[in-house]
């Protein structure tokens, strides 16, 4: 692949959010969103209210592809690495397919990994073997820079599931602001919960940004047992 057209790797949360955002803002021709649903929990990919990426998408006005795998589901193996590997698979034949679709080809893929050196070197040898550019403007960063960027940029930021210890039913809902960051910065020190969720501790939405012509409305309840909690969403539209 040596083509012109970017392709954003977009699960509606804020991690994929900024690396589209960034990348507009860059002037990269970012042509489609790509989102993977995953059908059970995944090493790769987020995993809550992923439905919700076509209204971000409608909002954004980039058409939007969506990837439905049926056979791997992270919670039926022990193997980390081989489960990774099939994760992967899925997004390289979605890619090579919108090689063959897209006017001049695939020549980049954004990508919102912070730390985790599982996701990022895997989709940086994916992108070696297809030849095309990787664009990952979160890699390396200081977390706490991140979510303060986010938010001086204005995405309204909702998390809407939690996994880990100190991050009760309360922030089920929670805007994303900056005393939750303080509040996240203070339960790393105590938990090790991550200040962007990095690890799985919490997945989010974003709900608006500048990026969006239109902000994300939601109706929910909320589902805890004390140790995990989601955002059950009962309708979602925009504005």
């Amino acid at each position: 692949m040596t083509g012109d057209a970017w392709v954003s790797l977009f699960s509606g949360g804020k991690d994929s959010s900024w690396a589209l955002y960034r990348a507009l803002e860059e002037g990269l021709p970012v042509e489609r969103l790509l989102t993977v649903h995953p059908d059970g929990d995944s090493y790769m990919y987020h995993v809550p209210a992923t439905e919700l990426a076509s209204l971000a998408a409608e909002s954004i006005g980039i058409e939007l592809v969506d990837v439905r795998p049926d056979d791997f589901n992270a919670a039926e193996t022990a193997d980390a690495s081989e489960q990774g590997d099939a994760e992967l698979a899925v997004l390289e034949e979605a890619l090579t397919d919108l090689d063959d679709d897209l006017p001049g080809g695939v020549g980049g893929v954004t990508v919102g990994a912070v730390e985790s050196e599982f996701q990022n070197s895997r989709v940086e040898a994916m992108s070696e073997r297809l030849g095309i550019e990787t664009f990952a403007p979160l890699w390396g960063r200081d977390p706490k820079q991140i979510a303060a960027d986010m938010l001086t940029a204005g995405f309204e930021i909702t998390i809407i599931r939690v996994a880990a210890g100190g991050l009760d039913e309360s922030w089920l809902g929670r805007t994303l602001d900056a005393d939750a960051i303080a509040d996240l910065v203070e339960l790393s020190e105590e938990y090790g919960v991550h200040p962007l969720g990095e690890g799985g501790e919490f997945e989010t939405l974003v709900q608006d940004g500048p990026h969006m012509d239109r902000r994300i409305e939601l109706d929910y309840e909320t589902e805890f047992d004390g140790t995990r909690g989601t955002l059950q969403i009962e309708d979602a539209w925009l504005a």
